[in-house]
């Protein structure tokens, strides 16, 4: 099991929250980091066996900077997810109120999802943006901005006090995390997986982005979620993330990555592991993996001049 964890620090993030959650975590040494790069990159050089980073919140979307950083560089590979229901406090130094607040520091994705809230309760405070939301909480404590957005657990770790609690424009808010190591075989099979990759689109064209949809819609795959980023190889050039569902191993998974290998400049496959929801997909008539043994057996059959019944 890994005995070093990286994640985005300093101590008091919500990833932080999220990685004490991973059994295998448990007992590991856990590292922070600055940023969400920096807990990556020490991957990629060894000097943590693993790594814990936001990659999608239900409200504010995919992360940006997680999804270039996993999609581009040395690969690596999740092999597990986390959801955190996440709720903001307004952080403060004792004996603030809200007459006094002026300035707000947030992670950029914290701010969007407290929007409305702020702008009733603290109308004429301006926005400061930090790496994290704990990095937040302690450039208030060290007196340079008036409050933060963050966890209610970085209250004390900070000596702040909590001025508000449960902060959110949308209730229920649930941030999912990945567990990310360097290549190595995937977990196996548990029959609730979700798959993710990496398309490398080779030349902008008609139907360049349906051809890859078609790959998941004939063998019943149901795709999470799909997100384009430029690759910065210039105007036009663009990949997709895709997260779907079943594991590799499965042949309706394995006949789709092999379609996209065909019609795809490049593929990077970037895991196949458990879903933290649980969610088991619905296998359509056709495509489970029995059917393609068969379909493969009747092929053979024809080939050699001995039909299958």
């Amino acid at each position: 099991m890994p005995q070093r964890y990286a994640y985005l620090g300093p101590q008091g993030t919500f990833t932080e929250a999220a990685l004490r959650s991973v059994p295998d975590a448990y007992s590991a040494e856990h590292l922070p980091f600055a940023t969400v790069p920096a807990a990556l990159d020490a991957l990629r050089r060894g000097e943590v066996d693993a790594a814990v980073v936001a990659l999608e919140n239900s409200v504010e979307g995919s992360v940006p900077t997680t999804l270039d950083e996993l999609a581009t560089g040395e690969p690596v590979q999740i092999v597990g997810e986390v959801h955190l229901p996440v709720s903001f406090a307004l952080l403060v130094r004792p004996g603030t109120s809200f007459a006094d607040i002026k300035t707000v520091a947030s992670h950029p994705h914290a701010q969007p999802q407290c929007r409305r809230w702020l702008g009733e309760h603290v109308p004429d405070a301006e926005w400061r943006a930090a790496t994290s939301n704990a990095e937040a909480a302690q450039h208030v404590a060290d007196g340079h901005y008036d409050a933060a957005l963050a966890g209610s657990f970085a209250a004390a770790r900070y000596g702040l006090s909590t001025l508000a609690e449960d902060i959110h424009d949308i209730a229920d808010a649930v941030t999912r995390f990945v567990t990310v190591r360097r290549p190595c075989p995937p977990p196996h099979p548990t029959g609730t997986d979700r798959t993710t990759v990496v398309a490398f689109i080779g030349e902008d064209h008609p139907g360049a982005l349906l051809e890859i949809l078609n790959e998941f819609a004939m063998r019943g795959i149901n795709l999470t979620l799909i997100q384009s980023r430029p690759t910065g190889a210039g105007l036009g050039s663009y990949l997709f993330w895709m997260d779907f569902e079943g594991h590799v191993t499965d042949a309706r998974v394995g006949e789709a990555m092999m379609g996209l290998r065909r019609v795809c400049a490049d593929v990077r496959f970037l895991g196949s592991y458990p879903r933290a929801d649980r969610v088991r997909p619905e296998i359509r008539r056709g495509t489970h993996d029995t059917d393609f043994t068969e379909a493969a057996a009747w092929l053979e059959s024809v080939r050699s001049g001995q039909p299958h019944p």
